[in-house]
């Protein structure tokens, strides 16, 4: 049945709704309230949105990775390696979620859509075990966010937007016990998969800022800090974020009013793999 204050859109479950995962961290709620509005609000098919909530999957038995506090940071206790989101290695429990069936994509939190990303659902590839931007970043070490460490390594925010070929039979090695014991190495630069298995998408659904130069972007990525922050309010698409956030707070309003700043629609072209 229709939720979310009768938005349209969103459904709480059907077949034909694509199931869409964003991650959740407390200290974001505002970036995840903005990331969801804007994408129900582009969304031109019915969706079925989740939070990845760390505390949930911990309760229900499904995640149980260990971390230690190193000062005001989390370290993973498997690699020793600090992280910053409660989702930084949830996100690759989705094919578990939805019983290794089906596609289903995920993003960060930090997001804020400007096209209608269910454009990705139309005829991807089955035999790739995911798709996703795939960037050449190559941050400086250093702090993002509310001073959490920043760090570099291959294949960086590749797995921050992943649509996910859950069926795939590669990506049944993705089981609850290695999401809870490999390291974080081998999970975000997908060493499970060959490189044949990864489909690349159009930049534009991962613009990240201060990075990204393609014009008009589809999916704004604050990478290193948004404007939930308060000494990020001058980043690019600051103003549209705020919208989003704005639009949270009265989500029957979705699909009846537009932003103040136009957004461009996403061409279906532009969706398929890179050549």
């Amino acid at each position: 049945g229709a939720v979310a204050g009768g938005n349209r859109r969103e459904v709480a479950f059907m077949d034909s709704a694509h199931r869409i995962f964003i991650g959740w961290d407390a200290r974001e709620n505002d970036a995840w309230l903005a990331a969801r509005a804007s994408l129900l609000y582009h969304a031109g098919q019915p969706v079925c949105v989740q939070a990845i909530r760390e505390p949930n999957l911990r309760v229900g038995g499904i995640y149980c990775r260990d971390w230690i506090h190193n000062g005001d940071r989390r370290v993973d206790a498997i690699d020793g390696r600090p992280f910053s989101t409660d989702f930084a290695f949830t996100r690759f429990l989705v094919p578990l979620l939805c019983q290794y069936e089906g596609w289903a994509l995920f993003c960060d939190c930090d997001f804020l859509f400007r096209a209608d990303v269910t454009r990705l659902f139309d005829d991807p590839d089955p035999a790739k075990a995911v798709y996703v931007v795939q960037h050449d970043y190559a941050p400086a070490e250093g702090v993002k966010m509310d001073g959490q460490v920043q760090q570099a390594y291959p294949r960086k925010n590749w797995s921050s937007c992943i649509l996910w070929n859950c069926g795939h039979p590669k990506n049944c090695a993705l089981t609850q016990a290695r999401v809870n014991r490999e390291p974080g190495s081998f999970l975000h630069r997908f060493a499970w998969l060959d490189d044949a298995d990864i489909g690349a998408l159009d930049g534009r659904w991962n613009w990240l800022v201060g990075h990204s130069r393609e014009a008009n972007p589809y999916a704004v990525h604050f990478t290193e800090g948004g404007p939930w922050f308060a000494n990020y309010q001058d980043v690019p698409y600051a103003d549209e974020w705020h919208w989003a956030r704005r639009l949270a707070d009265t989500p029957h309003e979705i699909g009846r009013i537009g932003p103040h700043v136009p957004t461009p629609a996403a061409k279906r072209h532009d969706l398929k793999v890179a050549a």
